[in-house]
């Protein structure tokens, strides 16, 4: 073909899809597994972000196009503010605002029920190096989370960032069996909405 000539185009049909992004590698694990081959790797995969304004359906259909079950909440890239998750969404942080604040549910948005940067717990990337699938489960069941967040320390030429994402429904996922965890409230606060 030569380089002057135009490529044919055509009208495209009401009702195509887009195409979406796969999920990361589903390939089975064992217990015994390098930790790194369930973790989602940020530095290869785009992440899931919102902004703190949007609605909270507008939030869960996020979720739903991208196939995922929590987003990074991003108001000016590269930092983040924090995260949101479907359990946010549905869960009892979110029935404690609608009923202080006698809305409802689709009057809330991602930041009235978001979990907060400083709030956030995550394990050291290099951590990774020596440890097993095992080991990640039983991070995420000393925490009582379904993601835990894994954070690269700055170096000589780059700050400390967020290079990938545990979850728990891509460790079940890949080793096939369910991850039992049991929530354990980190703060007096969330203390005191489990006992409301």
């Amino acid at each position: 073909m030569s380089p002057q000539t135009a490529l044919p185009t055509f009208r495209i049909d009401p009702g195509t899809a887009l195409a979406q992004a796969q999920l990361p590698s589903t390939r089975p694990v064992s217990l015994q597994s390098p930790a790194i081959e369930v973790i989602t790797d940020l530095a290869q995969v785009k992440a899931a972000t919102v902004a703190p304004g949007t609605s909270l359906p507008q939030a869960e259909q996020t979720m739903i196009l991208q196939g995922v079950r929590m987003l990074f909440v991003v108001s000016d890239l590269p930092a983040f503010e924090g995260l949101i998750t479907h359990t946010d969404l549905h869960g009892a942080r979110q029935m404690s605002v609608v009923n202080e604040r006698r809305v409802r549910w689709d009057a809330l948005c991602v930041a009235d029920v978001m979990t907060e940067v400083a709030a956030l717990d995550a394990v050291d990337f290099d951590s990774l190096r020596n440890a097993s699938v095992a080991n990640l489960i039983a991070t995420l069941k000393r925490f009582g989370r379904n993601h835990l967040l894994v954070l690269q320390r700055a170096g000589p030429s780059a700050p400390s960032c967020v290079r990938g994402v545990i979850s728990r429904a891509q460790i079940e996922r890949q080793l096939g069996q369910p991850i039992v965890l049991s929530e354990i409230a980190s703060s007096f606060a969330e203390i005191g909405r489990a006992l409301s």
